[in-house]
């Protein structure tokens, strides 16, 4: 079975990847892309692959553009931890919609639902309205709800529900927890104020994405300059930008 993984967490996909081969060694992972613009190009270059494992949120948008710039005709199985796009999924050439982070088991029945229908020619089930409006009912949060990180050799799930803020530092950006742990993501501090809910997180400065719970305390240095002090740093350089504050301070507020 030749498979595409089209996702932007570099650390999912290489899971995804190990999840594969572990479940049928004779799986050929033709290529892992990154982004619409890559997934595009390769798709326009290359033949058609078996199977494609698509995330739906990527850095340069939503991976249902690629179905809109170039002909996608084998089956998909849809990997995103944003529920709110399931219905639609379910319209391309889905073979399964699976919620990160994924597991094994899930990935096996995914697989086998392939097989299947499309190895063996059977027509997919007909979605049901029951199940559709299960699929209606949890969509609620149309923002990135966890990261998956890397702990030496394993990879865990954190929720951002748990992250007092991100940070970038030389040419990584992490995310610092409640517990006071840091981890490295692969987003920019950019990307990232795209996919978190801006109720709960804000940019204050070209460092910093912070949640209302990271500040320990607010000092007004001048009426144009605040400090923020973070619980868990002492990082002296936290201020906000001049042209972020008024935006800073009606996020305060809310």
């Amino acid at each position: 079975m030749k498979v595409v993984i089209i996702e932007d967490e570099h650390l999912t996909a290489d899971r995804i990847r190990t999840l594969l081969l572990r479940i049928n060694v004779k799986i050929r992972v033709l290529a892992m892309l990154d982004s619409v613009k890559s997934s595009v190009q390769w798709f326009q270059q290359n033949e058609k692959p078996d199977l494609v494992l698509m995330d739906i949120q990527l850095a340069d948008g939503l991976s249902f553009d690629i179905f809109k710039q170039v002909s996608v005709t084998c089956p998909v199985i849809f990997l995103t931890a944003y529920q709110e796009y399931a219905i639609k999924a379910f319209k391309v050439n889905s073979v399964d919609y699976l919620l990160k982070p994924v597991t094994e088991e899930d990935m096996k029945s995914a697989l086998h639902k392939y097989e299947q229908y499309f190895t063996q020619r059977e027509p997919p089930p007909l979605i049901e309205s029951g199940l559709l409006n299960s699929i209606r009912q949890m969509i609620s949060n149309p923002y990135k709800s966890r990261f998956m990180v890397r702990v030496g050799e394993r990879i865990k799930s954190v929720e951002v529900e748990n992250v007092l803020y991100y940070f970038s530092l030389q040419k990584g950006t992490y995310l610092h927890t409640v517990d006071g742990r840091n981890y490295v993501i692969d987003f920019t501090l950019d990307a990232l104020v795209e996919v978190l809910d801006p109720a709960m997180f804000h940019r204050i400065n070209r460092r910093y994405v912070i949640s209302h719970a990271a500040i320990r305390e607010m000092i007004t240095v001048s009426a144009n300059k605040i400090k923020i002090m973070l619980i868990g740093s002492d990082d002296s350089d936290t201020y906000i930008s001049r042209d972020r504050l008024a935006g800073f301070k009606k996020w305060l507020d809310q």
